[in-house]
């Protein structure tokens, strides 16, 4: 029983590999007509039955290589065999090792084992299309970010008890683990159940919409009319209305569930803590940073895709998540530099990278990193000054480079004459 589940599940993953390549070749702000679910090219043979069956099919479509290239099929034939040894995989970590709970305390039921890996996956298969565009063209599609923000909001409210675990001591009964929530691992304060926290939680959510609402600044000819022309682009296009419609259903929403108050407030509002603070401090960074590099540090793809990982583990998760980005960053780094002698990169495969490492080992880091967060409100305090810090250490950065990169300026020509 056990191999004939975990092939069930290999298929499966494979099955929703075949569907995560689709969305990379159609989502892509350039679409191309690769892969069996996709109408083919004009040139393309006919397509068969047989080139849907996962992983196998695309030995198939290798007769398409002169259309897209010499060994096209070989990334998307491997990505769908990742995907289900992936899930596979991570059922038996997260579901029969239950690895993200420590040894010492007691386990949840099978069904939060379960609905918990059902959202992890959801979470990882949206950071594969979005990580694998992001590399082929540096763009994350808003329809993989924002669609995927609102569902992890709403998985939030319906399961409250799937969130990361963290590890509570009661006076009576010793340990037990209980859902990371916006005060974790400080006690919950009552205040988040009145009216306050309710404002917060759609203060969140219309944060997230204006920053998603489409729209021009710019100071050139002065503040005034900078918000004229801020004010006249946001209405200029009908998405506005959709954009308006979405927060103020969602709005209503957010007020339902606090109305119920328990679990599920609990967790809706700490998912809208992470969601805006993910969101915000990768925009912090984006503004901080184009400002001290005089051009543009971090695409706004990765604060939409940052606030969709923060809506599914939290704040808490979200901040260790950004710093241990660069790290996982730093070797494909180097080697592109070694290569191409590029020094721009995509941020937005390493930030999904980091999350997918922390969702692995969620326990031995938050282990380790559970004490910084017991200091509670002096956390954002440190952070403004540390990105104050970046800020000044990007505008030296720009000077050093300036000096050392800068091309030399040609002779004047009549010097050269002369």
């Amino acid at each position: 029983m056990t191999i004939f589940l975990y092939s069930i599940i290999f298929l499966l993953g494979a099955l929703i590999g075949g569907q995560l390549n689709r969305g990379i070749y159609r989502l892509a702000w350039n679409p191309r007509p690769i892969g069996p679910w996709s109408s083919p090219h004009p040139a393309a043979p006919p397509r068969r039955g047989r080139d849907r069956i996962p992983v196998l099919g695309w030995f198939g479509l290798r007769r398409e290589s002169t259309l897209h290239g010499a060994g096209y099929w070989i990334r998307p034939a491997l990505l769908e065999l990742a995907v289900g040894a992936g899930f596979a995989w991570l059922y038996w970590w997260q579901v029969d090792q239950a690895a993200l709970y420590p040894v010492h305390v007691p386990k949840p039921d099978l069904a939060t084992l379960i609905a918990q890996y059902l959202i992890h996956t959801g979470l990882i298969s949206l950071m594969i299309v979005a990580t694998f565009i992001d590399l082929d063209e540096k763009t994350i599609p808003d329809a993989i970010t924002l669609p995927g923000t609102l569902l992890m909001l709403a998985l939030a409210a319906a399961f409250p008890s799937t969130a990361l675990p963290d590890v509570l001591t009661v006076p009576v009964g010793g340990q037990h683990t209980g859902p990371l929530l916006v005060s974790s691992p400080n006690a919950w304060p009552t205040w988040l159940n009145d009216s306050a926290g309710l404002a917060i939680g759609i203060g969140c959510l219309v944060g997230w919409a204006l920053a998603i609402w489409p729209k021009i600044a710019t100071m050139r000819r002065g503040l005034i009319k900078a918000v004229r022309y801020l004010t006249v682009s946001m209405f200029r296009y009908p998405y506005w209305k959709m954009i308006v419609s979405v927060t103020a259903v969602c709005s209503l929403l957010i007020a339902a569930v606090w109305m119920l108050g328990g679990d599920s407030w609990e967790s809706l509002l700490s998912a809208l803590v992470g969601m805006a603070f993910g969101g915000g401090l990768i925009w912090a960074v984006r503004i901080i940073g184009s400002g001290a590099l005089g051009k543009e540090a971090m695409g706004f793809g990765d604060v939409t895709l940052m606030a969709m990982i923060g809506a599914c583990v939290g704040w808490q998760p979200s901040l260790i998540i950004f710093f241990m980005a660069p790290f996982v960053a730093v070797i494909f780094c180097l080697i592109q530099w070694i290569l191409t002698r590029r020094r721009d990169i995509a941020f937005g495969p390493y930030l999904c990278g980091a999350a997918l490492v922390l969702l692995l080992f969620w326990d031995p880091i938050w282990k380790q990193a559970r004490p910084i967060f017991s200091l509670g409100w002096m956390i954002p305090q440190v952070l403004f000054f540390c990105l104050i810090l970046m800020g000044g250490l990007l505008s030296l950065w720009r000077i050093t480079e300036q000096l050392l990169f800068r091309h030399p300026t040609p002779p004047d020509r009549d010097q050269t004459d002369a």
